[in-house]
C-alpha cells in the first residue's frame, strides 16, 4: 500500500476505535464509563494484530486485548465463528487481570470471511460476590467468573448466559444496559470497518495491518539503535494490607529487544491485590510505549520487541485462586518501578511517581429503593517530567476521569461538601510534582453503605527522580478518624468522609528551579511562603529581596 493512502487508512483506523469509544460512552448506564472513561477500545486484523486503539482508553485493557482476543481464538477458533457471533469474559487471567471488567469481542465479517476483530472493554459496576475491594480471600469471594462464551450468536443475543449474569448482581439494570453498549459498540465498529473495506478496495484489514506494524517496527528499531545496550534494575516497597511489599525489576535492552524480569518481587497474599501477569505486562508495554515513541499510535508492533516474565505466583504473577480485585493498586507501581530503573537511561523520558487514584467503591440502597453500586475517584498529583510540572490532581499511570459532583451527588445520593487543591503537596524540584487534593463526602442516602477503599502511598510518598523531591503521602478519615486505604467500612448516614491525596513527586535538583516560576507558584497559590523558603531558600531570597 502507497504511503500516503496508507496514512489515510491508519488514521481511519484510529477514527473508528474512537467511534467505538463515543458509542461505549453515550450508551453505557454506569458512571465508570459514561463519566470516568474507565474503557478501552481496540481493533485488530484478521491475523489477530492490533491495529488501532480509541484516543481515549485505559492503558491496562489496551495492553491486555490481545491477549485476551488470543485466548477467545483459542476456544473458538475462527472457523467456529459466524457472523453476528460476540464473544465475552471477564476471567482475569484471560481478560484484564480481575473480575470486574469485561472485555468483549466481535470477528468483523464479509461473504463469509472474517476480515478483523474489534474488541471492547470496561469496568461493570458491579459483578456479585463481596464486591470491587481487597477483602476477599480468593478470586471465588470476588464475584462471578465468566468463561469466555458466546453472548451472541448469529446476531441472536445468549439470554440464558446474561440471565445468568444478571441474577448474580446487585444493580441489574445498570449492569445491563452496560452489557448491552458492548453490543452497540462492536456492531458500530463492524459497520464502520467495512465501509472502509470497500472504500480503499481492500480484502481484509492485515492489507493495511502489514503497513501499519512494519512502518511503526521501522521506527522503534531505530530508536533503539541510538540507545546503548544496557542493564538496569531497580527495587521499591509498597504498602500491602498485613505489612510492607517489596517489588523488583531487572531490564536489559541488547540490539532491538528488550527484556523485563521481575524475579526477586514478594509473593501474593491473601487479600485482593494480587496481579496476573497480563496486567504487569500491559503496564510494562505502555512505559515502554511512552518512553520509546509517545506520538506514535499504538498498534502490535510495541508488544512485539519487550519480552515480559515473572517467577510463577509472585505478587505481579499471580495464578488462580489468589484474589486480583484490587490488582490496580499494586500493578501501577509497574510503570514507576520501570522508570525508577531507567532514570539513567533515559533522564529526559522517565516521569517522577505520581500520587496514583484513589477509588472508594460504594454499595447500598438509596431513599427511592435503588440499589447504589458505584464507584467514586479521586486522584493525587500527576509526577513531574523533565521540562514539565506536574498537573494537580491528575491520575497517572491509569487515566481514570474524576466524575463531577454533580453526578456523583444525583447517582449516588452521596454528598460532596468541598473539594479543593492541596498546597504544598507536590514535590519540589527543577520540575515540582502536581498537588494533590482533598475532598469531603457525606452520606446523604438515610442509609449505611458499605464502602471499601483501593489505594496506595499512605506510608511511601512518590518518589523524586533526579534529585528531585517526594510528595506528601495519603491520609483517609472517617469522622475525623484515620481509615485504611484497603479497608472495608460501614459509612453511616449522614458521616464524612475525607480524602487528602497524594502529590506527585519532583524531576531535578530543587536549587535548579527558575526563581520566575517559584514567583508564579506563590502568586497562584500551588506552594506556601514556608513550602518554598524550605525548598527553594536560594531562590526564596532573591524573590523576597531583589536587591
Amino acid at each position: 500500500m502507497k504511503s500516503t493512502k496508507l496514512g489515510i487508512v491508519w488514521d481511519r483506523l484510529v477514527s473508528i476505535a474512537d467511534e467505538m469509544v463515543t458509542s461505549l460512552i453515550r450508551s453505557s448506564f454506569s458512571t465508570l464509563v459514561r463519566e470516568s472513561g474507565d474503557l478501552s477500545c481496540v481493533l485488530f486484523d484478521e491475523q489477530g494484530r492490533a491495529l488501532a486503539q480509541g484516543s481515549f482508553s485505559q492503558p491496562s485493557f489496551t495492553g491486555t486485548a490481545p491477549l485476551t482476543l488470543g485466548h477467545m481464538l483459542a476456544k473458538f477458533p475462527p472457523g467456529a465463528l459466524t457472523a453476528g457471533d460476540i464473544l465475552i469474559t471477564n476471567d482475569p487471567w484471560m481478560g484484564t487481570g480481575h473480575l470486574f471488567d469485561i472485555s468483549v469481542m466481535m470477528p468483523i465479517m464479509r461473504g463469509g470471511e472474517i476480515v478483523g476483530y474489534a474488541i471492547s472493554v470496561t469496568h461493570l459496576p458491579d459483578i456479585g460476590g463481596l464486591g470491587f475491594g481487597t477483602v476477599a480471600r480468593d478470586v471465588y469471594e470476588e464475584g462471578h467468573r465468566i468463561p469466555i462464551q458466546k453472548l451472541a450468536k448469529a446476531g441472536s443475543l445468549n439470554v440464558d448466559l446474561l440471565e445468568i449474569i444478571l441474577e448474580n448482581v446487585r444493580a441489574k439494570e445498570m449492569v445491563r444496559g452496560d452489557i448491552l453498549a458492548h453490543v452497540a459498540c462492536l456492531k458500530r465498529a463492524e459497520s464502520r470497518v467495512l465501509e472502509l473495506l470497500g472504500d480503499y478496495g481492500m480484502g481484509r484489514l492485515s492489507e493495511a495491518g502489514d503497513g501499519i506494524i512494519d512502518r511503526t517496527q521501522a521506527m522503534i528499531a531505530r530508536r533503539l539503535d541510538g540507545i546503548a545496550d544496557f542493564r538496569a534494575g531497580s527495587r521499591m516497597p509498597v504498602e500491602g494490607t498485613d505489612g510492607d511489599l517489596m517489588l523488583e525489576v531487572s531490564i536489559e535492552k541488547r540490539g532491538r529487544e528488550v527484556s523485563v524480569d521481575f524475579a526477586g518481587t514478594d509473593g501474593p497474599v491473601p487479600r485482593g491485590i494480587n496481579v496476573p501477569l497480563c496486567y504487569t505486562r500491559a503496564f510494562t508495554l505502555f512505559s515502554f510505549k511512552c518512553l520509546l515513541l509517545p506520538d506514535v499510535p499504538n498498534n502490535q508492533a510495541f508488544a512485539d520487541f519487550v519480552t515480559v516474565t515473572a517467577p510463577s505466583d509472585c505478587l505481579l504473577n499471580a495464578q488462580p485462586p489468589w484474589p486480583t480485585g484490587g490488582r490496580h493498586i499494586i500493578g501501577h507501581f509497574v510503570t514507576p518501578l520501570i522508570f525508577g530503573a531507567l532514570q539513567e537511561q533515559f533522564p529526559d523520558g522517565v516521569q517522577a511517581d505520581c500520587g496514583m487514584l484513589t477509588q472508594i467503591n460504594c454499595q447500598g440502597v438509596a431513599r427511592s429503593g435503588r440499589r447504589i453500586a458505584t464507584v467514586v475517584f479521586a486522584s493525587g498529583g500527576y509526577g513531574a517530567l523533565s521540562g514539565h510540572d506536574g498537573q494537580a490532581a491528575v491520575p497517572g499511570p491509569g487515566n481514570m476521569i474524576g466524575c463531577s459532583a454533580e453526578i456523583v451527588e444525583q447517582e449516588n445520593e452521596i454528598v460532596v461538601l468541598s473539594k479543593e487543591i492541596l498546597p504544598d503537596s507536590g514535590g519540589a524540584g527543577r520540575f515540582q510534582g502536581g498537588n494533590g487534593q482533598r475532598v469531603m463526602l457525606m452520606n446523604d442516602s438515610g442509609t449505611e453503605l458499605s464502602i471499601s477503599f483501593l489505594s496506595a502511598r499512605d506510608r511511601f510518598p512518590p518518589r523524586g527522580f533526579l534529585d528531585g523531591q517526594p510528595g506528601r503521602p495519603r491520609g483517609y478519615r472517617l469522622e475525623g478518624q484515620p481509615i485504611s486505604p484497603k479497608g472495608r467500612y460501614a459509612w453511616p448516614p449522614g458521616s464524612v468522609i475525607e480524602t487528602l491525596e497524594a502529590g506527585g513527586g519532583g524531576i531535578g535538583s530543587p536549587a535548579d528551579r527558575d526563581p520566575q516560576q517559584i514567583a508564579a507558584d506563590l502568586a497562584s497559590g500551588r506552594i506556601t511562603d514556608a513550602f518554598a523558603r524550605m525548598h527553594y531558600p536560594g531562590q526564596w531570597k532573591r524573590i523576597r529581596d531583589p536587591a
